[in-house]
């Protein structure tokens, strides 16, 4: 039997559609800064691996739905274009039934910086629109840092970092990130956390 491929097409960073409305920027400055000790010679093999899912949506528009951190870092270091694979193709669909699809599938995440579910018109049209939300960032330390586990739920992290934008101050995030990992780690060992996706707390009563 023959295994086919995935078709990859090169595709310029600018004509992405976001379909979430943040990214945590702390995450988006530790990928640029990955990219940068990454040789030359090894870049193209690094984007050849790292290819940026889409769905091809109406007007065949391509609708990033994973690596918008990524994404937005390579547009900061000057990278142009990126291997994109398509996942689903529903570009035959009018705009309205295509963002049905793509909420019923979790394939959209539009809340606000503040945690607020918005309208799907409020997505930004580019990944350079993207705002920040330091829980996000926050979030993603906290998964590095053994708080919890990479789970395949789709938006896991947001989920993990509106449960601590509820129990820690933004203006803790902001101004002492140290801190408030410290506080994260203890959040998410306890039981308020364990409906969370990749909980790793402790199991019974002990």
């Amino acid at each position: 039997m023959t295994v086919r491929e995935p078709l990859l097409h090169s595709v310029p960073i600018a004509e992405l559609r976001p379909t979430q409305m943040t990214v945590g920027y702390r995450e988006v400055e530790a990928k640029r800064r990955h990219w940068r000790r990454i040789p030359d010679a090894e870049r193209a093999a690094f984007l050849g691996s790292h290819m940026i899912p889409v769905l091809l949506g109406p007007k065949k528009r391509r609708y990033v739905i994973d690596h918008h951190h990524l994404a937005r870092a390579l547009a900061e270091e000057g990278v142009e274009h990126v291997l994109t694979t398509v996942v689903a193709d529903l570009h035959a669909l009018d705009k309205d039934a295509f963002w049905v699809v793509a909420d019923h599938r979790a394939w959209v995440h539009p809340y606000d910086p503040e945690g607020v579910r918005r309208g799907i018109g409020d997505l930004p049209k580019r990944i350079g629109d993207l705002a920040d939300d330091p829980f996000r960032s926050l979030a993603g330390e906290l998964r590095r840092a053994g708080g919890f586990a990479k789970d395949t739920t789709p938006f896991s992290e947001f989920l993990w970092a509106d449960f601590l934008r509820r129990r820690i101050k933004r203006k803790s995030v902001e101004g002492d990130f140290s801190a408030a990992l410290e506080e994260a780690l203890s959040l998410a060992r306890g039981k308020e956390a364990g409906y969370l996706p990749g909980w790793c707390g402790p199991l019974g009563d002990a």
